[in-house]
């Protein structure tokens, strides 16, 4: 009987090669696909013998069951009607799935507050920093001192940061990074600098207090004259993007470890696959809490697979909920139930204009705007965007988790959900870390 069905699968496997033949189109480019497998990479491999394809590797470690494959054909047409029932009888394979380029939120806000400029050098956990980065107003709106005094609170374990890397050198930074990982180019360790390597060593960055950069997304990130041509746009028009938010996870949370995971590079782009390689990485290096400053309107399996992957292993997730002013789903916010998505709001306690809003997308929200934080090459920098809420909140839970072990995706959410009500479209309210310790606090006491 064995040996009949076995007969049977080779005939149907052969008669799977032959369509797949017939139905190829080449095209001029190697497409990228995400192809996930209850088969292992036996059946990735088997696939790739009938549809022309390449595997490139494992997307999910040594779980075997997510991988890149690249093709000079089209495999999302060529296999419609296959997956989900002679795939997946043959080979086990569940899903293929076009890899998508994703884009980092925009803003374009021009004007700083001069509190901002607060050039005062003052000793943040052992290293010298602008009194305006330690005491800007999005810090006291969130009451972080409160918190970190009130509850004896300064961060612990690893907050997991995917991004465009990070300045590895900076001051602030360095002492608190881990090595990290580079998926862009497949390598260990996360600079942001190899994206711009004619820049290093020419910023006025001493390490210590410097006057603070204006970065807009739109325009230029200017260090220098020299370097303001360069940057100015173009291919690196987010340069600095994953330093900031770093470094807005390390003001609240001042003593957690930071892992640097670098998906996006310095024009603000990123596959999705190199998005969801670095969630199984977070989770396989022992992060406790993931921050993605990024959002795609397109949903996807494999990339819920790896949230949900995430989640049952006890990581926090947390996202930018978007930049479109829109209420229109945008993922991973809206994997709701596995990820707090975090809108903007003013130092007026408003929703930012450019803020996503709604349920869908927002879980709570937090200050998003001319957020300082810490710039490459030793420097400080002003930005607007969920990009910078979402660390912020980040950072927060992983306050609560000083507090007490045991946190989750789902004890996090609720103790955060205790936060400043404003309107509906920030559905749970306004970021108050004071009150999210709080409650977290007495529903551990309670338990």
């Amino acid at each position: 009987m064995g040996l009949n069905l076995m007969k049977r699968n080779f005939r149907l496997f052969a008669v799977l090669i032959a369509l797949l033949a017939t139905a190829a189109t080449p095209t001029a480019a190697q497409n990228r696909y995400i192809v996930r497998t209850k088969g292992g990479l036996g059946s990735v491999l088997k696939l790739c013998l009938a549809s022309n394809c390449q595997v490139q590797g494992a997307l999910d470690g040594n779980i075997g069951q997510t991988y890149l494959v690249t093709s000079s054909q089209n495999l999302v047409t060529n296999l419609l009607g296959f997956v989900g029932n002679l795939l997946e009888q043959l080979l086990g394979i569940v899903s293929v799935e076009a890899d998508q380029l994703l884009p980092l939120p925009q803003t374009s806000l021009t004007t700083i507050p001069g509190s901002l400029y607060n050039l005062t050098p003052v000793t943040y956990y052992g290293a010298v920093v602008p009194q305006g980065y330690v005491s800007q107003p999005a810090t006291q709106i969130v009451r972080l001192v409160d918190a970190q005094n009130g509850f004896n609170v300064t961060g612990t374990g690893i907050v997991a940061v995917i991004d465009t890397g990070v300045d590895t050198t900076h001051p602030v930074l360095y002492p608190v990074l881990l090595p990290g990982y580079d998926f862009t180019r497949n390598q260990p360790g996360a600079s942001e600098w190899l994206d711009v390597p004619q820049l290093q060593g020419n910023t006025t960055g001493n390490g210590s207090q410097t006057q603070p950069v204006l970065v807009q997304q739109s325009s230029a990130a200017i260090l220098d004259q020299s370097s303001a041509a360069i940057l100015d746009g173009g291919p690196y028009s987010d340069f600095g993007h994953g330093t900031m938010t770093t470094g807005l996870v390390h003001l609240v949370a001042p003593t957690a470890k930071i892992l640097p995971l670098k998906a996006f590079s310095a024009n603000g782009t990123g596959y999705l696959s190199n998005i969801i390689a670095a969630i199984y990485y977070a989770v396989q290096n022992n992060a406790n809490i993931v921050n993605m400053s990024f959002d795609t309107p397109s949903s996807s399996a494999a990339f819920s697979a790896a949230v949900s992957y995430a989640n049952q292993n006890g990581l926090i997730l947390v996202a930018a909920a978007g930049n479109a002013s829109t209420s229109a789903a945008v993922y991973p916010a809206a994997f709701n139930s596995n990820v707090m998505g975090i809108a903007s709001t003013s130092n007026e306690d408003t929703l930012s204009s450019f803020s996503n809003y709604g349920s869908t997308d927002v879980w709570i929200a937090a200050p998003g705007e001319y957020v300082m934080s810490t710039y490459p090459g030793g420097t400080y920098a002003s930005e607007s965007g969920t990009s910078f809420s979402s660390p912020i909140v980040a950072g927060s839970a992983d306050l609560l988790m000083s507090v007490k072990p045991g946190l989750n995706q789902s004890n996090a959410s609720t103790a955060l959900a205790h936060a400043v009500k404003l309107t509906p479209s920030v559905n749970n309210g306004r970021l108050d870390i004071y009150q999210a310790i709080s409650a977290w606090v007495n529903a551990a006491s309670a338990q």
